[in-house]
């Protein structure tokens, strides 16, 4: 899916500009002069960024960066431009998840780097996010026993340790251990303990069953 950088302005002016520039490297282009206009019509699975002005008429560009933060599964990287160099905004935007803050005027080429900053950081976040799904889906099938079990191997337990915490027989134990090791995709105890951390997917808690 090609990115698409979305740039929300009121100022029409500003808006041809920046898009001569950002379809000038061959990067597909979005326009909307009102912040609800893009609301209506963003499809958070869209891989791209937003360029985003920060005083408009109606919903200001905070605001709008407020809202997807809310709404969005995946955040929406976001760079802000202003004609005011206005510090404790520009501190504030930036806390809330924004790549940048640019004053106008700007420089095409730090406009465009900026831009290439936040779309690298949305590929990221999408791929992320798709690795944890893949690492959710395959816990899902784990049964309640065997997340005892693989709950054990990450806290580092030996398997007669896991067998008698759990009271079963440490063959069972052995067999649940290989059994969530093939379910979660993986060759070795370290191999899926990376995958578990990384992912987060050890802080499921289950109740036990034989």
């Amino acid at each position: 899916m090609d990115p698409i950088v979305y740039v929300v302005d009121d100022d029409q002016a500003m808006v041809e500009s920046l898009s001569w520039i950002i379809e000038s490297v061959g990067l597909k282009v979005k326009t909307y002069t009102r912040a609800h206009e893009f609301l209506d019509t963003y499809d958070p699975a869209q891989h791209g960024c937003l360029l985003l002005d920060v005083r408009m008429p109606g919903m200001s560009g905070p605001e709008l960066q407020a809202k997807l933060n809310a709404q969005a599964s995946t955040i929406l990287p976001i760079i802000f431009i202003s004609g005011h160099g206005d510090v404790p905004l520009a501190v504030r935007v930036m806390k809330a998840g924004a790549v940048d803050f640019l004053t106008k005027p700007f420089n095409d080429q730090v406009l465009l780097e900026s831009i290439n900053k936040a779309l690298r950081i949305d590929k990221q976040n999408r791929e992320k996010q798709q690795e944890n799904a893949q690492a959710e889906a395959k816990f899902a099938a784990l049964s309640p026993r065997e997340v005892q079990v693989l709950q054990g191997i990450v806290a580092g337990k030996q398997n007669k340790v896991i067998s008698a915490e759990l009271k079963i027989s440490l063959k069972t134990v052995e067999a649940h251990r290989a059994s969530v090791m093939k379910k979660m995709g993986v060759k070795s105890v370290p191999e899926l303990v990376k995958l578990v951390l990384t992912n987060g997917v050890a802080a499921h808690e289950l109740p036990s069953e034989e």
